[in-house]
């Protein structure tokens, strides 16, 4: 077992042509983390002291312009119907993601995708698609802490690459094939719940396509 501070990551790059064929691909670094790491179990709030004059502002400063903050949507579909199998959606101001849960996706220990997952693959494809979008698509996948460190990192990757092949495909047959692809295993660094229970390792184990939307 590890944590999130594992070793230096490493993303695989695919640019895919007009033609369908992929390019040898580059191996690039990946200096940013998925959208979903962070701490799983937040902690309590620290106690401020509204009077303390280490808040106070030096006198003659101003505060900073009003800015919007990246507000972050979160969207549960515990539908395992043939066509919408349980997924996460989270939707912020710059980016969409999308978690397939690899117990509908994938059987144990597998990396075949299974017939709901691929449906549902294709959906997002669609939603790519109607999009419209120009940015790098990153098809990441993660584990839970059970097993070794070299289990989880191959398993991860082998499930990334099977969505991946087809989410692809999709956006290719639609006319859309001039995409740029991350794809990575991380196994079980950042996970999202809590690994000492079982339904938190099924949350963690999963795979995450996140892209930008165009701004409007």
């Amino acid at each position: 077992m590890r944590t999130a501070a594992a070793a230096a990551s490493f993303t695989l790059t695919v640019v895919l042509l007009a033609a369908g064929a992929a390019v040898a691909p580059q191996a690039v670094a990946d200096t940013n983390p998925p959208p979903s790491a962070g701490d799983p179990t937040p902690t309590a709030p620290v106690r401020i002291d509204p009077g303390s004059p280490n808040l106070q502002l030096p006198e003659g400063s101003t505060l900073a312009p009003a800015k919007v903050l990246d507000i972050v949507s979160v969207t549960d579909e515990s539908s395992v119907a043939a066509s919408q199998p349980e997924q996460r959606q989270e939707t912020s101001n710059s980016t969409v993601t999308y978690a397939l849960q690899s117990e509908v996706a994938f059987g144990k220990d597998s990396a075949k995708l299974s017939p709901p997952a691929a449906s549902r693959i294709r959906a997002i494809a669609a939603d790519i698609n109607a999009r419209h979008v120009t940015s790098p698509i990153r098809v990441f996948g993660f584990t839970d802490d059970l097993g070794s460190d070299e289990h989880g990192d191959a398993l991860s990757k082998q499930r990334a690459q099977a969505v991946y092949q087809v989410l692809a495909t999709e956006l290719s047959s639609a006319g859309d094939a001039s995409h740029t692809f991350q794809v990575r295993g991380y196994g079980e660094d950042y996970p999202i719940a809590d690994n000492s229970t079982e339904s938190g390792r099924e949350q963690n184990r999963r795979v995450e396509i996140t892209f930008t939307p165009p701004a409007a």
